[in-house]
């Protein structure tokens, strides 16, 4: 079984190649810097791991208890105790289940502030022209957040990344999130290079390949 995170195996080599060629292709037609980054989660929830797992073993815990131990309190705890390790396990290890326990308003805020983070630590704040573009998708919780640098802000509005975020989040449930990345991808360079076009020296800099830590 692959070592590699779920995150560097969510596109094939072959469309990460097309999408850092689709990002060049953007890039040499406007001073904006897309960069696409892909992460596993964007948090760890231990919260919602600590409830997944006491909640499990204390409820299987109760069932067998019932039905096998005459409703005996200590073997209700004894059992408890064993279940504590494999429910460690499932909840830790399996990310659907994982994911059942984090509710909608905990995953959007956890995603905002974890591309919010990746916009600084990645360096899209500090291009000449104030023009970086970032498409952060979360695989566990299933979000995609756009976000572009104050000089964007001035000619196009978070309202409209967030149609293209939506449109690569749709991407995402449909399984088609490498055409859906395309797509946003090239819609937003359209808009780039109208408001913010090419001018020399044109220097890429920020990576073009899909950035997946």
């Amino acid at each position: 079984m692959s070592d590699r995170s779920k995150a560097e195996r969510f596109f094939t080599e072959t469309e990460k190649e097309k999408i850092a060629a689709t990002v060049a292709d953007v890039e040499s037609r406007t001073t904006g810097e897309v960069v696409v980054m892909v992460v596993d989660s964007s948090d760890p929830y231990a919260d919602a791991e600590i409830i997944g797992i006491l909640l499990g073993s204390s409820s299987l815990s109760l069932l067998l208890t019932v039905l096998f131990c005459h409703s005996s309190l200590f073997w209700f705890i004894a059992l408890t105790l064993l279940l504590l390790a494999p429910f460690h396990f499932l909840v830790t290890k399996v990310a659907p289940l994982k994911a059942l326990l984090i509710v909608n308003r905990r995953r959007d805020e956890a995603v905002r502030e974890r591309a919010l983070s990746a916009f600084v630590e990645k360096g899209l704040h500090q291009t000449r022209e104030n023009t970086g573009v970032l498409f952060f998708l979360s695989l566990l919780e299933r979000r995609v957040w756009v976000l572009a640098d104050r000089g964007i802000y001035q000619k196009i509005g978070q309202e409209t990344l967030n149609q293209f975020a939506n449109g690569v989040s749709q991407g995402v449930r449909q399984g088609r999130a490498y055409e859906a990345l395309i797509e946003a991808i090239q819609a937003v360079g359209r808009l780039l290079s109208k408001h913010f076009p090419m001018k020399p020296p044109n220097i890429d800099e920020l990576p073009d390949k899909v950035i997946t830590d």
